[in-house]
């Protein structure tokens, strides 16, 4: 795959987001698309992705803005930088309580690409300045 072709799936990928078209998302990955999942554990396969993508529609509502996609040379490694907008929703287990809390948190992925899809998502945030946002008085 090609650098521009991994340029042209992520554009997709991230567009997808933006319009909360999970089933599109969903086609720009790999089988079994490993997603470490920012301060979390690893998850494998589109299943498990799928059921990422509803718990957080429950608990969030985020849209992505300034995305800039970087990609190597053979289009097998790339990575995303952008800011999350959000909105706190639905209480999430273990995080402070949803109260409809916005945040703008920047963010971004580092990933792989294997035969035309995503391969591996390697998700990274500050925890630390969400909660910040989202529950001010936390210590």
């Amino acid at each position: 795959m090609s650098r521009e072709a991994t340029l042209a799936l992520l554009d997709h990928y991230y567009a997808a987001f933006n319009a909360g078209d999970w089933a599109a998302m969903l086609d720009c990955l790999a089988d079994d698309v490993a997603h470490d999942i920012n301060q979390g554990a690893r998850q494998t396969g589109k299943a498990a992705f799928a059921a990422f993508l509803a718990h957080m529609e429950r608990c969030y509502r985020e849209r992505l803005s300034d995305i800039v996609i970087m990609a190597n040379d053979d289009g097998s490694r790339a990575a995303a930088e952008f800011v999350v907008h959000g909105a706190y929703i639905a209480t999430d287990d273990g995080l402070p309580a949803a109260a409809g809390q916005t945040y703008v948190l920047p963010a971004g992925a580092f990933i792989a690409v294997e035969g035309g899809r995503i391969a591996r998502l390697t998700m990274t945030y500050n925890l630390a300045d969400w909660t910040a946002q989202v529950d001010p008085g936390a210590p």
